[in-house]
């Protein structure tokens, strides 16, 4: 994977701000019942609820690509692999769960499946990436 595509270091920060920000605006939204009634295919596609909706999700996404494509402090050869096997394992399991979503549920829950498949592969990808990074420096600490 190119470094030159990656966001600057900094941007990781950004996104972890955006993530959080995220999170307390949805619980009380959640808490609040603000789910406005009806259907999402309603005919009222630009009223509150829904740019509400739009701009907390796009928060959130922006948030999650931030994180996952920002330049680590030392970018080289091994991160630029881990971060390519990470994202082939994102791939594959967004796939996988798309597949067994498809296949046992009704078509009135295409939105949740939409949703799903927004979200699983940026958050599969940095929880991984991470978790491989971890190990990576743990064992190269014991070694020392």
């Amino acid at each position: 994977m190119k470094a030159r595509f990656l966001f600057p270091y900094w941007c990781r920060f950004l996104g972890y701000a955006c993530i959080v920000a995220h999170i307390p605006v949805m619980l009380i939204r959640k808490g609040l019942d603000f789910d406005p009634p009806g259907s999402p295919e309603g005919p009222e596609l630009f009223n509150s609820h829904h740019l509400f909706f739009m701009t907390t999700t796009l928060l959130m996404l922006i948030g999650l690509i931030l994180v996952a494509f920002a330049k680590e402090k030392i970018e080289d050869e091994q991160i630029s692999q881990l971060r390519l096997d990470s994202l082939q394992w994102a791939v594959y399991l967004n796939y996988l769960i798309l597949v067994i979503t498809l296949a046992f549920t009704r078509t009135s829950d295409f939105w949740d499946i939409v949703h799903v498949n927004l979200w699983v592969p940026l958050v599969f990808f940095i929880v991984r990436f991470r978790w491989v990074i971890f190990r990576l420096n743990r064992s190269l600490k014991l070694e020392k």
